[in-house]
């Protein structure tokens, strides 16, 4: 189930049927929208069909629809991995798994339930042309197109440097992330799918910041992709060339060079963004960009949502992202995780230092700060049991986050103040205001403003028109002073974190910021 893909034309019974995803792309056409379906190309089910057939024998038709490769052999003669490359979803383990049937070993990049299929061959990609063709004919606007620059790797497949001396395997992204072959996939794709369609495709592409990479991928005349997501902003906290289970301190600074250097390429190259702070893949946004505590979730979670509806390209907003939904608590015990990351992570820490304390709170630490599992706990519709997301005597895969009882979709839709707005009403004025300024905010000019600032973000948006406005934005929890820039004239500043009318500030010279506090004001 999930991105373990065992038919891809077919629905897991335990979600539904093709009728019912039939049903649903009709209501939402009623609804004037659409549905974009995720489709996971690089790999498929250790229970596919394909696979099936292709661990029968090595002579078997699909053995080569995967990838196997021989053993190597210790000095005691047992086999070992072909090379050192580290599992995606657990770096204690080989990307390599032995079958003792054949006596070969075959590659699964995320986990050993999830096998490479092998690009080079033909008839793969013809069969995934096949499986695209299929969902837009159905109704399917688009794709997301997961983990789509895995697809190429060097065919020598080498070891990868050792950037981790305490591991046996070591991080191999160099070889398989952007590989020699990626654009000529990508053009074949295009060439004899999407272009046959009005399509929308946005491609997950871990790994890469390289711009003209990336514009390869995503300018207009590319003829691959129409945006990317890129993994700058979401990767801020990880230890560079070192696996995702890391921390390091990050400053506002570079949340701000990040931002603002992809807004620029955009422009300058002719490219086109992909606007986001939060997936499954990743924690809760407002716990990693902001603070999530009662005294500033709220203007956390509303600062993140001033700035992604202010910026170039296409938004993405996940769920429950809308609500200000956090991280799960510290006193959430390592068993509480249930995602195969998580699960991998412990048991790593718990076999490398079973007895160091200091060792396992910061892994303890790091659970609570990067597991994926955060953004997968159950949505959090009303303050009923289970959230509402199912039957009070249901019980879903993980529990309920314990903040539910506040945190909720009924309690923000149905909140009136009015003096104050809840997240999502927050979210509703802002992706109006998006919608109606779209050659401002959507397709205008980006320039930043004090860029040298150590904790606000502030930038300009301008039209086509010349009509412009002002964000800043304190990406810190203190009060701040910040200056406005005497060739930026704020005529009134329309909107903020702080109050659901428009904010009281002067227009010139130097404001106060509270913390996390964000301002939107336009010029004359």
């Amino acid at each position: 189930m999930g991105y373990d893909i065992q038919d891809y034309e077919e629905i897991d019974p335990a979600y539904g049927t093709l009728a019912d995803v039939d049903n649903l792309i009709a209501e939402l056409k009623k609804r004037d929208m659409k549905l974009m379906m995720d489709i996971v190309a690089n790999h498929t089910s250790d229970q596919h069909a394909w696979f099936l057939e292709s661990k029968k024998s090595v002579d078997n038709p699909k053995r080569d629809w995967y990838i196997w490769k021989k053993p190597k052999f210790d000095q005691d003669g047992k086999p070992q991995p072909p090379n050192n490359w580290s599992q995606i979803l657990g770096e204690a383990n080989s990307v390599w798994n032995y079958d003792e049937k054949t006596g070969e070993y075959y590659l699964g990049l995320f986990s050993p339930e999830q096998p490479d299929l092998n690009w080079e061959n033909l008839e793969v990609r013809k069969a995934v042309w096949d499986v695209l063709h299929f969902w837009i004919k159905r109704g399917a606007c688009g794709f997301r197109m997961d983990v789509i620059n895995l697809i190429s790797k060097v065919q020598s497949f080498p070891d990868a440097q050792v950037v981790m001396p305490d591991h046996k395997y070591q991080p191999g992204m160099k070889f398989y992330a952007n590989g020699p072959r990626l654009h000529e996939y990508l053009r074949e794709i295009n060439r004899e799918v999407l272009s046959k369609y009005d399509t929308i495709t946005v491609g997950e592409m871990p790994w890469v910041s390289d711009e003209n990479e990336i514009i390869k991928v995503v300018g207009s005349k590319s003829g691959e992709l129409n945006m990317i997501f890129i993994f700058d902003l979401v990767d801020i906290d990880n230890v560079p060339g070192k696996v995702r289970f890391t921390l390091q301190e990050w400053k506002p600074k570079t949340l701000k060079q990040i931002v603002s250097r992809w807004q620029r390429v955009m422009i300058e190259k002719d490219g086109w963004n992909s606007v986001f702070v939060e997936n499954h893949d990743n924690p809760r946004s407002v716990s990693r960009y902001t603070d999530d505590s009662d005294e500033f979730r709220e203007k956390g979670a509303k600062l993140l949502a001033l700035m992604q509806t202010t910026l170039s390209g296409t938004l993405y907003v996940y769920q429950g992202e809308e609500l200000g939904m956090r991280n799960v608590p510290p006193s959430w015990a390592p068993e509480e995780y249930k995602d195969i990351e998580a699960i991998n992570f412990w048991k790593k820490s718990t076999t490398m230092y079973p007895n160091d304390q200091k060792k396992l709170g910061e892994a303890r630490h790091i659970l609570q700060s990067k597991a994926r599992d955060h953004a997968r706990t159950p949505m959090q519709w009303d303050s009923s049991p289970n959230a509402g997301f199912c039957a009070p005597d249901a019980k879903p895969w993980m529990r309920v986050n314990d903040d539910w009882k506040t945190v909720n979709a009924k309690a923000q839709t149905e909140y009136k103040d009015p003096d104050q707005l809840s997240v999502w009403q927050f979210w509703q004025r802002g992706l109006a205001a998006r919608k109606e300024n779209k050659d401002v905010f959507v397709y205008g000019d980006f320039k930043l403003v004090n860029g040298d600032d150590e904790k606000v973000f502030g930038y300009t948006r301008t039209a086509a028109t010349g009509r412009t406005f002002l964000v800043a934005l304190n990406f810190s929890g203190d009060a701040t002073e910040w200056e406005i820039p005497s060739a930026v004239k704020v005529k009134t500043w329309v909107a903020g974190n702080y109050t659901a009318k428009g904010p009281e500030k002067q227009t010139s010279g130097t404001i106060k910021l509270q913390p996390w506090e964000g301002l939107l004001g336009i010029c004359t």
